[in-house]
């Protein structure tokens, strides 16, 4: 009968190591693939910002007057540091 009770609790120790060790690995596994989601969010957040600083350029460009050779000059030097900052971006993505 003792015999019988500890072979059962034998068993039912291995049984929990076993799942101990399971949920261990899937707890590991879990916090890798948040790390991974975070920085993933991380970069989305700083192409938004991106985007963001690009549509303010883009509306502040847009309102300057169109007259002048002045403003046509500094809309076009405006649009190559632009140009120049989504390549830094792409860049720096890569």
């Amino acid at each position: 009968m003792m015999q019988e009770e500890l072979q059962r609790l034998e068993g039912l120790t291995q049984k929990v190591e076993a799942k101990v060790q399971q949920l261990e690995q899937d707890n590991h596994a879990l916090k890798e693939e948040l790390f991974v989601l975070r920085n993933s969010l991380e970069e989305k957040e700083q192409l938004l910002e991106d985007f963001k600083n690009q549509i303010k350029i883009a509306k502040l460009v847009s309102s300057l007057p169109a007259e002048g050779s002045d403003s046509a000059e500094l809309r076009e030097k405006i649009n190559n540091y632009i140009k120049e900052i989504d390549n830094i971006i792409a860049y720096l993505s890569e």
